[in-house]
C-alpha cells in the first residue's frame, strides 16, 4: 500500500455509546415483580386449599354452642308414618319380640318373650296349674307388644268388617291386657276344660264368655270363685 492510499481511508473513530436506560429497565422489572406478587396473592386468598395459604376456620367457643336457639314449640314436629301392617313402628318385620308365639310353646317356655314377660304373679299361677293338671298348656298368646296388639286389630277390622265388630274379639293396644302381660290365650281344649273346673283355685279365671281360651289373674277367686264372665270384651269397662 503507497501512502496516497492512506489518505482515501477514514480515519477510525469510536461508536457513539447508547443512552443510559438502566434506571429506567429496573423500574419495569419491579413493577412485573409487583404485579406477580399481587396476583399470587389474590389466588392464594380465592383457594383455600392452595399449599402456600391455609385458611383456618375459628372453632366455635362452648358459650356460642350453647346459646344456640332450641326450637320454638309451636313449630310442628314432623310425624313418623304409622307402621304398615306386619311391621313395627320402626318398620322392622313383627316377630317373637313383639309376642310372636313359635309352634309348640308352653307356660314352662321362659325363654320366649311371650311367656317371659308376663305377669310374674300369672305366670306362676299357670304353672302351678300345669304341674298339678299333669296337662300341656299351651300358649297360644301371651305378652303382646303394642306394634302386635294393632296388627292383631287391623286383621280383625279386615276380617270382621267394622271396629264395632272387631272389638268383640281384639282389644286396642291402649286397653289390651295382653300388652300389660296380664292375660293369656291357652290351649289345647283339654287345658280349656280342666282350667274351666278347677282355675278358681289357683286364682285363675276365663273372663270373657265368647273366649274359653282367654284367662287372667283373679287373685280373690281363690276362696270367692272366678266373678261372672262378660258377654264379650265390649261388656268389659277396661275396654272403655
Amino acid at each position: 500500500m503507497n501512502h496516497s492510499d492512506i489518505s482515501a481511508v477514514p480515519a477510525p473513530h469510536s461508536a457513539p455509546r447508547p443512552a443510559r436506560r438502566r434506571p429506567a429497565l429496573r423500574a419495569a422489572v419491579a413493577a412485573v415483580i409487583a404485579g406477580a406478587t399481587l396476583t399470587g396473592l389474590a389466588g392464594c386468598q380465592s383457594s383455600p386449599t392452595s399449599s402456600s395459604f391455609t385458611q383456618v376456620s375459628p372453632t366455635p367457643s362452648a358459650s356460642a354452642t350453647s346459646a344456640a336457639p332450641e326450637p320454638s314449640a309451636s313449630e310442628p314436629s314432623a310425624s313418623k308414618p304409622p307402621a304398615p301392617p306386619g311391621k313395627r313402628a320402626d318398620h322392622r318385620p313383627l316377630g317373637e319380640q313383639d309376642g310372636r308365639v313359635p309352634d309348640g310353646v308352653t307356660v314352662f317356655d321362659e325363654h320366649i318373650a311371650a311367656v317371659a314377660n308376663l305377669d310374674p304373679a300369672l305366670l306362676t299361677a299357670l304353672q302351678r296349674a300345669a304341674s298339678d293338671a299333669r296337662l300341656t298348656f299351651t300358649v297360644n298368646s301371651g305378652w303382646r307388644s303394642a306394634d302386635y296388639q294393632e296388627e292383631l286389630l287391623r286383621k280383625a277390622v279386615a276380617q270382621y268388617g267394622s271396629e264395632e265388630e272387631a272389638a268383640r274379639w281384639v282389644a286396642t293396644a291402649q286397653n289390651s291386657p295382653h300388652v300389660s302381660g296380664e292375660a293369656i290365650d291357652l290351649g289345647p281344649s283339654a287345658a280349656q276344660t280342666w282350667l274351666s273346673r278347677h282355675g278358681a283355685a289357683y286364682g285363675l279365671c276365663q273372663i270373657y264368655r265368647n273366649e274359653p281360651w282367654h284367662y287372667e289373674l283373679r287373685p280373690q277367686a281363690v276362696t270367692a270363685g272366678c266373678p261372672a264372665m262378660y258377654a264379650d270384651p265390649t261388656e268389659d269397662p277396661r275396654m272403655r
